[in-house]
């Protein structure tokens, strides 16, 4: 009689091992399923929209909307946020050290879809 009261109490307690073991797993994989940044999805980082910038800057410079000295003079690459009444943009600078314009922007939402380019410089 005592083996079997061993046995009940170690597969009682393998049991309840087990399950507090998946009540854990599951607890922290529905805390974590909305990410860093809560219910509203993933943040457009200033890295993601270098890296668009970049891709849509060599389409222009490939596709000849861009001369060829954009892609020989550039100085560097800026990317900053800007607030234009209700809705926010990232903004992608590119600069060259000669020639006019000094500047060209890309402009994307702030969910990291493009949103215009301007080849002024302004």
């Amino acid at each position: 009689m005592r083996n079997h009261l061993k046995s009940n109490n170690a597969s009682q307690y393998f049991f309840d091992l087990i399950a507090l073991l998946l009540m854990f797993l599951l607890s922290v994989s529905l805390a974590s399923a909305h990410g860093p940044k809560g219910h509203g999805g993933a943040e457009f980082t200033a890295l993601q929209a270098a890296k668009k910038g970049i891709e849509m800057y060599d389409k222009l410079v490939a596709s000849g909307k861009l001369k060829t000295p954009w892609e020989t003079d550039l100085k560097n690459i800026e990317v900053f946020s800007r607030q234009s009444g209700e809705k926010r943009e990232v903004v992608v600078k590119f600069s060259r050290s000669k020639g006019e314009p000094q500047s060209v922007y890309i402009y994307f939402t702030e969910k990291g879809d493009y949103s215009g380019s301007n080849f002024t410089g302004n």
